[in-house]
């Protein structure tokens, strides 16, 4: 099933939903009406239990230049400013928040936004072309937002060079600094982050939800509170009837049964 707005393209596909940012002629600028478009996919996707993957995409010569900086101007007051980015602040999260992993198909270029939203996004694929950069410094305006997604990817010291330099890194640099999982040549990256999907889809919905939601949270706790969620976390997965199926079936040495995921 394909389905079509003006600046955003759904395509469903046995499991696999592919978001398409659909503005080529501005390089994919994340403008309100585009997060909002994307913010409304993403939650009717949480609901979605046919849903277990999202790939995130965009079409033209660029994954996304980051936020509409004519959008910007028009109006720049604290009260529209604090809106606009309060809005793309909640578009990122829901990223982190779906219960399906999302993987970011990067081609062109992902500069400020449109490199936090690299960032957000669980997985991350790759052309051997593609620039990365949180560019904002270079215009006066410091990239705080994308900032937050970058620091929890990169090292300290790499994500300060970016953010501080305004510099654009190619793609070799960004899979050393932790931003991708993997780079391919540009023929190959649908295929590429269709089979990462794949792979992921694969897995039993129940256990990929519950670890998703603890890998996030138990990040951001000190180390005996991680180990009392993710130990409550497990506890619960191990109630589930797919992972009394599963080991029981390694264990009898037989074929893993279909998931029920529940």
């Amino acid at each position: 099933m394909t389905t079509e707005t003006n600046i955003l393209l759904r395509h469903d596909n046995n499991g696999i939903t592919t978001l398409t940012l659909n503005r080529p002629d501005k390089f994919n600028a994340l403008s309100s009406e585009l997060m909002t478009a994307v913010q409304s996919a993403l939650d009717d996707i949480a609901a979605d239990k046919s849903v277990r993957v999202v790939i995130i995409k965009g079409n033209g010569k660029a994954f996304s230049a980051g936020h509409d900086l004519q959008e910007l101007m028009q109006d720049p007051s604290e009260a529209a400013m604090r809106a606009l980015f309060r809005q793309c602040s909640e578009m990122m999260m829901s990223i982190t928040r779906l219960p399906q992993p999302v993987i970011a198909c990067v081609h062109g270029v992902a500069a400020a936004a449109g490199c936090q939203m690299v960032a957000q996004c669980d997985l991350a694929v790759a052309a051997d072309h593609v620039k990365f950069g949180t560019s904002g410094v270079n215009l006066g305006l410091f990239c705080s937002t994308p900032m937050v997604a970058v620091t929890r990817n990169l090292g300290r010291k790499q994500a300060m060079e970016m953010l501080l330099t305004g510099d654009l890194i190619n793609a070799e640099k960004a899979l050393q600094m932790g931003l991708l999982n993997e780079i391919v040549p540009l023929a190959e990256l649908e295929q590429a982050a269709d089979e990462l999907a794949h792979r992921v889809a694969r897995q039993s919905m129940a256990a990929i939800r519950l670890g998703k939601e603890l890998f996030y949270k138990q990040i951001e706790q000190g180390l005996e509170a991680a180990y009392d969620m993710a130990s409550e976390v497990i506890t619960c997965n191990m109630q589930t009837q797919d992972a009394l199926d599963g080991i029981q079936a390694f264990l009898d040495k037989q074929p893993m049964p279909p998931w029920k995921d529940e």
